[in-house]
């Protein structure tokens, strides 16, 4: 993973919000993924995963057809998810908030010096820094690059989150 996720507000605690523009393809496709995983993982006790929109044109609606297919498929199950949109108690509430693309971190107010804002490709251990590109107007081909890049950084994410979770290290003797 190339950048890191930030430290959580509330130890042993981890809230990640995912952020795309109609909350109906990518955030929610990396909601599913990476709640699956966290629950995997025996953290979905201790890590909260939620997803959004920064428009409302989907508020209430659940995700697109060809995303939760590819999801379906893919043995996930999308058929929870309602569109929401993005408020910016949400930057509050979430230890980190990662945008889908650029566009999608510009209404959020850009990259945070804190780290707590970030492009959800700058976790992504194989294209460290790229862009979960919008499928909505193409084929089902980009509903599947889509998932591929969201389970491999949700692997990367899932990875680092023990570490997150865990008191601070004492200093003491380990022998």
């Amino acid at each position: 993973m190339s950048a890191a996720l930030p430290p959580p507000r509330t130890p042993g605690r981890y809230a990640v919000g995912l952020v795309c523009l109609g909350n109906i393809c990518r955030s929610p496709t990396a909601d599913v993924v990476l709640s699956g995983k966290v629950a995997e993982a025996g953290l979905a006790d201790r890590v909260e995963v939620g997803s959004c929109g920064t428009g409302g044109w989907h508020v209430g609606e659940p995700m697109d057809p060809r995303a939760a297919a590819t999801l379906s498929a893919a043995g996930y199950d999308p058929t929870r998810h309602r569109g929401r949109q993005y408020d910016e108690a949400w930057a509050a509430r979430f230890d980190v908030v990662l945008a889908m693309d650029a566009a999608n971190l510009a209404d959020l107010g850009g990259r945070r010096a804190d780290g707590r804002v970030m492009l959800f490709g700058e976790l992504d251990p194989v294209a460290p820094g790229s862009e979960v590109p919008d499928p909505y107007y193409g084929g089902a081909d980009g509903f599947e690059e889509v998932l591929e890049m969201v389970e491999r950084t949700s692997d990367a994410i899932v990875d680092a989150l023990p570490g997150l979770l865990e008191p601070t290290a004492s200093t003491g003797d380990d022998a």
